[in-house]
């Protein structure tokens, strides 16, 4: 159960129905979910994480899948749930194949055995990766 009950769209202010509104344009979807309905008890901070996220997930350096497979493995490291589900199924509607997802799984299983080894030998960093 969340801290904060999950506003609808009757409930919340005239700046969080903006932002809802405006996910649903960009996301040309009609469905908000949980994250931005327990963000929308402060309409501040709903649209300040949502202009940051938009800016952030853009097509840039990176492409729109990678950026959702750095979100999954980061999630994952963070232990959230509900941001592993979320990342996860952006990262199946943006192309994201079974065998991918796999290999991802794969990665982010050996980063974190690897930083528990480094970290528990306490092993020193190399020079020559130090820049």
């Amino acid at each position: 159960m969340g801290t904060v009950p999950l506003l609808s769209d009757e409930e919340v202010s005239a700046e969080a129905l903006a932002v809802f509104e405006e996910i649903r344009k960009v996301r040309q979807t009609d469905f908000i979910n949980n994250f931005w309905r327990a963000l929308a008890h402060d309409p501040e901070l709903l649209r300040a994480t949502w202009d940051r996220l938009k800016m952030v997930m853009a097509p840039g350096a990176l492409d729109p899948l990678v950026k959702e497979l750095i979100y999954v493995a980061v999630s994952t490291a963070n232990g959230c749930e509900y941001c592993v589900h979320s990342h996860t199924a952006a990262a199946k509607a943006k192309g994201m194949t079974p065998e991918m997802h796999g290999e991802l799984l794969a990665v982010i299983g050996m980063a974190a055995q690897t930083n528990a080894l480094v970290t528990g030998l306490q092993t020193p960093v190399d020079e020559s990766f130090r820049t």
